[in-house]
């Protein structure tokens, strides 16, 4: 029986900036970004090891100055809900299912709060910068249903990354990938 619903943020409840809109901040392609930045610093913001002066710092691979400001406002433009998930999210809340946050993100996972109130629906209780832990590592998950006093299938994981659904399900926790709120729906039905 699923006691608790786990989700990814970005990608899956929130609208991913990283592939269009921060590459057209910084006026170059994503392929062109991904060669340009540090190949770990958002890995390592994400996890907590460094903080967000560190992470402008070490931005650029050729040492140039970070708009650390203009990222953030850039990131928080771009923040919306994906179409129809609060919905979804406020259905599952009515029908009395924890939703938390299982999520990799950096400590600027408030800026998607103060923007869209995910915690009207959910709690921000696993976000990789508090945790330490990234998914697919197994101790983001393993964690969570620890926190939570419930074993892995009794929690339901859902996420837009097929790596991090594969992930949960080797641990025995039921997960979906996320394609559309349609889609979900469909496989809410079955699950829950």
């Amino acid at each position: 029986m699923i006691r608790a619903i786990l989700f990814d943020v970005m990608g899956t409840l929130v609208h991913e900036p990283f592939y269009g809109d921060i590459p057209k901040f910084f006026g170059c392609s994503l392929e062109d970004l991904r060669v340009q930045r540090h190949p770990t610093a958002w890995i390592d913001f994400e996890k907590g090891e460094i903080d967000e002066d560190e992470y402008a710092r070490r931005f650029f691979l050729d040492g140039r100055v970070l708009d650390k400001d203009g990222l953030k406002r850039a990131l928080t433009t771009s923040y919306i809900w994906l179409e129809g998930m609060e919905a979804l999210c406020q259905d599952l809340v009515a029908r009395g299912l924890p939703l938390h946050a299982l999520s990799n993100y950096s400590p600027w996972y408030a800026m998607i709060e103060e923007k869209l109130g995910l915690s009207r629906y959910l709690k921000w209780s696993f976000v990789s910068c508090d945790t330490g832990h990234r998914k697919p590592d197994s101790e983001a998950y393993l964690g969570a249903a620890r926190a939570l006093g419930l074993a892995p299938e009794e929690c339901l994981f859902i996420d837009d990354r097929p790596v991090n659904v594969d992930a949960a399900k080797k641990l025995g926790m039921p997960a979906v990938l996320f394609e559309d709120v349609a889609s979900l729906r469909a496989k809410l039905t079955t699950l829950i």
